[in-house]
């Protein structure tokens, strides 16, 4: 695996990729689960309450996915496992 394969880059930006090790069904279930949190994110917004606990739901998500937290390429299969388990 080289670096190329650890990010990806969206209008010029360079953000960590998603774990491939991920089963393709749980990365799906990972995925919607971060798109509900960043939609209560902006209801919470427009309705002037607290984003903190959607952004911790967000937060969550992206580290379940491998996109936060430590590199999941510097993880053992055993931690990836764990880490996308753990939401």
């Amino acid at each position: 695996m080289t670096v190329s394969d650890h990010y990806v880059v969206i209008k010029g930006r360079r953000w960590r990729a998603t774990d491939p090790a991920i089963p393709e069904e749980v990365a799906a279930e990972l995925r919607k689960a971060l798109m509900a949190a960043r939609r209560d994110v902006g209801t919470a917004l427009r309705a002037g309450e607290d984003p903190a606990p959607a952004r911790a739901r967000v937060h969550a998500a992206k580290v379940a996915l491998g996109e936060r937290g430590t590199p999941w390429w510097e993880q053992t299969l055993d931690e990836r496992r764990q880490r996308w388990e753990q939401l």
